[in-house]
């Protein structure tokens, strides 16, 4: 069954462990304790925000692109303890031509535990089948060796690099640009279970 946009609702996605919600303005201080962190930050952009108004003109941001059908937004639940520990979003979103990119937010606290391949193995699915997407992007800087390698265990093709791309104040830094296909995807998903 494919998503349709009509009644403009985020689908709550579920994992083992987590729940993937719809992005409100009552997320903004939790996202702002980590979103507002330099170091978290830093393969996602040079400018994190600065106070809980900029967090909330955010969100207002990702919601207003929901409803323009660019992207969806969800803020990731910790099931056990009921706390926001992330944002997730499918954005660069584009119904026409069927694809999508992923985009990612995680707390330290809950960074390299195998959260992101738990909420892969409900996302791919969701895209491929419930939104008919044909391409699902991950674009990463060089560096961030562990979206790397979440990227080639998910058999994301490596399309190339994006040399010197993106600049955080001080120096450029190359991206990656990875992909799948609704085929590959389709070849490869008996895998994920």
């Amino acid at each position: 069954m494919m998503v349709r946009f009509e009644n403009k609702e985020i689908p709550t996605l579920e994992t083992e462990k987590y729940l993937l919600r719809s992005l409100t303005l009552e997320d903004a201080p939790k996202l702002f304790v980590f979103m507002s962190d330099a170091e978290t930050m830093k393969f996602i952009t040079p400018h994190p925000v600065q106070t809980l108004e900029e967090m909330e003109e955010k969100i207002k941001n990702h919601l207003a692109n929901f409803q323009k059908e660019k992207e969806i937004p969800w803020v990731i639940i910790d099931k056990n303890s009921s706390e926001v520990i992330g944002m997730f979003c499918l954005h660069k979103l584009h119904m026409w031509h069927r694809k999508a990119e992923l985009g990612a937010i995680l707390h330290p606290g809950y960074q390299r535990m195998g959260f992101m391949s738990e909420v892969l193995k409900r996302i791919l699915p969701f895209g491929f089948n419930e939104l008919a997407l044909n391409r699902i992007v991950g674009d990463i800087f060089a560096e961030n060796l562990g979206s790397k390698r979440l990227m080639e265990k998910f058999w994301f093709h490596k399309d190339g690099i994006l040399r010197q791309k993106d600049f955080d104040r001080s120096r450029y830094h190359d991206t990656i640009v990875y992909s799948l296909l609704k085929v590959e995807y389709d070849q490869r998903s008996i895998d994920l279970y």
